[in-house]
């Protein structure tokens, strides 16, 4: 078996995949101060749940945004599987052609979802990774990475606006009924379900002005389920994209 983690600024998203299965995934919330050893008893006790030994992984594969933990999260795999673990980064084979003005800037997990889009879906592809931030991402047909955009995300905008204005509350991210709210909660929910996903309709219109009309459009990230759905284009939806594209990077790489 093979173990993917994903840290990422808000939560560490973890999958064991059994051959092309992926049989277990968890998510953990990115905690900065955690040592080693506080990291493996967090990964001990999300095998003790799932009834994992952690005896049958053969590897393990990370991509992080979070570099100040990388290497604990690391260790703490390694003294638990006793196997080679591959952190994503410069020089690490994905098989991208990475035409940004920095490819060592690129991002990992846009990296490794960039990998997924490329082996699974038709190209050219666009990304929707709505996460901490929103960002979306091209692929082109010869399986190119052509830039991206990083707009703040759905709850840093949220969190931004109630902690900012005293008479504004905390919300759920649904839809609203219509787009002109008669009430603060609706019009609220108007302002960042609606706005966001209008924001990335725009964006998806101009991305294709500048690089063509895409095959696919993806979406993955913890809050692209709220999201998604309310876009005017058609958009799959893959919430394992990230995983799966660590594992196409693993199975190159080991």
């Amino acid at each position: 078996m093979l173990l993917t983690i994903d840290i990422g600024n808000t939560n560490m998203n973890i999958g064991l995949f059994d051959g092309e299965l992926l049989t277990m995934s968890a998510r953990l919330a990115t905690e900065r101060q955690k040592t080693d050893d506080q990291f493996a008893v967090e990964f001990l006790n999300i095998f003790k749940i799932y009834n994992i030994d952690f005896n049958n992984i053969m590897g393990a594969v990370i991509s992080s945004v979070v570099p100040e933990i990388t290497v604990h999260v690391k260790n703490a795999v390694q003294k638990l599987i006793g196997k080679n673990v591959i952190v994503l980064s410069p020089g690490v084979k994905t098989g991208l052609n990475i035409l940004i003005d920095n490819p060592a800037q690129l991002g990992a997990d846009l990296a490794a979802g960039a990998v997924c889009a490329a082996n699974e879906y038709p190209l050219p592809a666009f990304v929707i990774d709505l996460g901490t931030a929103t960002k979306i991402y091209a692929i082109d047909e010869n399986k190119s990475f052509r830039g991206c955009m990083i707009a703040p995300g759905v709850a840093i905008s949220l969190q931004a606006l109630t902690n900012t204005s005293s008479l504004l509350p905390a919300i759920s991210l649904e839809p609203p009924k219509k787009a002109c709210g008669t009430n603060t909660i609706e019009s609220m929910q108007s302002g960042i379900v609606l706005g966001t996903a209008s924001m990335i309709d725009g964006l998806l219109d101009r991305f294709a002005e500048e690089l063509g009309e895409p095959k696919t459009i993806i979406a993955t990230g913890g809050l692209s389920h709220f999201i998604s759905p309310v876009c005017k284009r058609e958009i799959i939806y893959d919430g394992d994209l990230v995983l799966k594209g660590l594992k196409a990077i693993y199975n190159k790489n080991k």
